[in-house]
């Protein structure tokens, strides 16, 4: 059997983080990386992606080019956890044990959680940035108009302000083209608000109104017709025990029953269904209940598991009660390789806590972003260097040239570096 002093899974932007913070804060450190991909994806660039500002080539690199040196790369799946034995299982390595193990394996998309929409992804108007964004760009340049309709599951997502990036930007495009005047874009969303910061929603309100496009709450998508270019939504406001359409009814939706909704579209971008990996939701380190089910469970602070002292998880796989972002990890990784380095040497916690930082780069169109950061509660928590400057609240270019040239060089360049 294999053995290490710190197993990470995953070799993504959390695990990556932790062993470079880990190895540049003592390089002597025994450390596994479990990760079966021999390459990296720089995922927030997949927005633009979609909207053919940014090369998909671009956003992938090897990934043995980041492992840090010095740290063990097991290139295999991790299969099972058995924390009370202090071991992993994997696909072809067999078990590998551990002093300390740190769960970063991410998400993963569940398509056969949304009915239909296999289906819709495999025809030319349903479209995704979370699996395909080049495909999403295909369907953008083929739009010719009507009913282009963007929307999110009920479950957990990465990026939550991803699918309305695809759709300001989308609305952008169709007004550069000639498009706009032919097309309703519309936002349905299971929430009550389109942001949860109210600083940066008061924009967001502003940018909808202005541009006319559809704003639909408590809208939950249940499945899709591909065959008929429908996908029809459950009602969840609450307190009300019927659904409604707007008067003039310009999408020509149709109401089934009493909470259910059947909206056409000519496109339709969507964020499937999320979930943690198999071998997580099957172990003894997650929530067995209530919203976090299946996530990892973890104190909010110090990112380590209640039951397990030796387990630590981060990034988007840990119930955490904030966005499942890359500035997140950002912020979460310097924690976990904190507690770990006092935990090795003192077998007590370190002095650091995460407050729940995330940040959403909201692009609202071609050359325009509003950077909204924040914390636990909802609480604006805006960078003061960045604040002195510039009212992040706001549409900006120079927001809008971090997010395309400067977060992607830091990424590679510090972040997976460890330096940052």
């Amino acid at each position: 059997m294999k053995q290490h002093t710190i197993v990470i899974i995953g070799g993504g932007t959390a695990g990556i983080m932790v062993a470079a913070q880990l190895k540049r804060a003592d390089k002597n450190l025994d450390i596994a990386i479990v990760e079966p991909s021999d390459k990296h994806y720089y995922q927030p660039a997949w927005t633009l992606v979609g909207a053919g500002d940014f090369k998909m080539e671009d956003t992938i690199r090897k990934e043995a080019d980041y492992i840090p040196k010095g740290v063990t790369w097991i290139k295999d799946f991790a299969t099972a956890l058995h924390p009370e034995k202090n071991t992993i299982a994997t696909k072809a390595t067999g078990d590998i044990s551990y002093e300390y193990l740190v769960v970063a394996p991410g998400l993963v998309m569940n398509i056969e959680g949304l009915p239909g929409l296999k289906e819709g992804l495999e025809k030319g108007n349903v479209c995704s940035n979370y699996t395909d964004p080049e495909h999403t760009w295909e369907v953008l340049k083929n739009f010719k108009g009507g009913n282009a309709v963007f929307t999110q599951p009920t479950t957990p997502i990465k990026c939550g302000g991803a699918p309305q990036k695809i759709m300001y930007l989308a609305e952008d495009y169709f007004r550069k083209n000639g498009l706009r005047d032919k097309t309703n874009v519309v936002f349905a969303t299971p929430g009550s608000v389109i942001f949860g910061v109210k600083e940066f929603a008061r924009t967001l309100n502003s940018i909808i109104t202005e541009r006319d496009i559809i704003f639909k709450t408590y809208y939950s998508p249940v499945r899709i017709d591909a065959e008929k270019n429908i996908i029809y939504y459950q009602y969840s406001e609450p307190g009300q025990n019927a659904c409604v359409v707007t008067e003039d009814n310009k999408l020509n939706e149709e109401i089934i029953g009493t909470s259910e909704i059947a909206m056409p579209y000519d496109m339709l971008h969507i964020a499937p269904p999320q979930q943690a990996p198999d071998f997580i939701r099957h172990s003894s380190i997650v929530h067995t209940e209530g919203n976090n089910k299946g996530w990892v469970n973890v104190d909010i602070n110090t990112l380590q598991n209640p039951d397990f002292p030796n387990v630590f998880a981060l990034g988007d796989v840990a119930a955490l009660p904030t966005a499942k972002t890359g500035a997140a990890i950002r912020k979460q990784a310097p924690v976990v390789a904190d507690n770990l380095l006092h935990m090795i040497t003192s077998n007590n916690l370190g002095a650091k806590k995460y407050e729940g930082y995330s940040s959403c780069p909201l692009i609202t169109g071609y050359g325009k972003m509003v950077l909204a950061e924040f914390k636990y509660n909802n609480v604006r928590d805006s960078d003061k260097l960045l604040s002195t400057f510039f009212d992040t609240t706001k549409e900006l270019w120079p927001m809008w040239i971090l997010k395309k040239y400067g977060l992607p060089y830091l990424y590679w360049n510090q972040m997976l570096r460890g330096k940052m």
